[in-house]
């Protein structure tokens, strides 16, 4: 009876164990998504946006929290959080660049705008290995994108990762490029909303693909 009783035990052990959640499994974390049009869903449902489809892959995230407008800068995400009361965070989140870069600002402006911004998440999490950064996709290759400069889209938009992508890896937290996924749109219509120039469903369900993974490894050892 001891030893029925014993492998049951065992049974139990190596059942859980296999379980990629199990680590946390009894946690209910909180989420908070910073950033702009790419981050609420602009175009789609908000459920369909890539913050909410992160809350339904992982079930163990019970509470969201999403401070992001369509059309917002660095400096105006700064402002609203200067206003706001945030508080700390299981996981945190940053997608920001695109309007400073769709309105010509000055690249020295982003990078200490943007160094502000991930100090502040990482101020506003419980652990710094749960933070990530998103890269900014290139709107250049979407219809509304190709009525501009669409070679000058390209290559800003590959500096401004840059310089985000520099000061993630300075700080340590993870970072997702998905701006090679963004250019998928060019040639697949599907990966856009009605707008003709934001994801849809479709395309941040790609994001979260991407990020998924790694995040759950993350949250396995928090």
């Amino acid at each position: 009876m001891k030893l029925l009783i014993s492998i049951f035990i065992t049974y139990l052990i190596l059942s859980c164990s296999s379980d990629e959640n199990s680590y946390y499994l009894n946690d209910r974390l909180s989420y908070l998504a910073l950033g702009d049009s790419y981050t609420i869903g602009e175009g789609i449902d908000f459920n369909d946006s890539y913050p909410s489809q992160l809350k339904s892959e992982i079930s163990q995230i019970d509470s969201l929290r999403v401070i992001a407008k369509t059309g917002w800068t660095t400096n105006e995400l700064i402002d609203t959080l200067n206003n706001s009361s945030i508080g700390k965070y299981d996981i945190v989140s940053l997608l920001i660049g695109v309007n400073n870069q769709y309105r010509g600002y000055n690249l020295n402006i982003y990078k200490i705008e943007f160094e502000n911004l991930l100090i502040r998440a990482i101020n506003y999490s419980h652990s710094k290995k749960n933070i990530f950064v998103l890269s900014i996709p290139d709107y250049g290759v979407t219809p509304f994108g190709k009525t501009r400069n669409q070679e000058k889209t390209f290559f800003e938009i590959n500096e401004y990762n840059r310089i985000n992508k520099t000061i993630s890896d300075k700080y340590g937290v993870m970072y997702f490029d998905i701006t090679e996924i963004s250019r998928e749109a060019e040639f697949d219509n599907s990966l856009l909303a009605s707008d003709n120039l934001h994801p849809s469903k479709k395309m941040y369900k790609m994001w979260v693909d991407k990020l998924r993974n790694q995040l759950l490894d993350s949250l396995k050892s928090y």
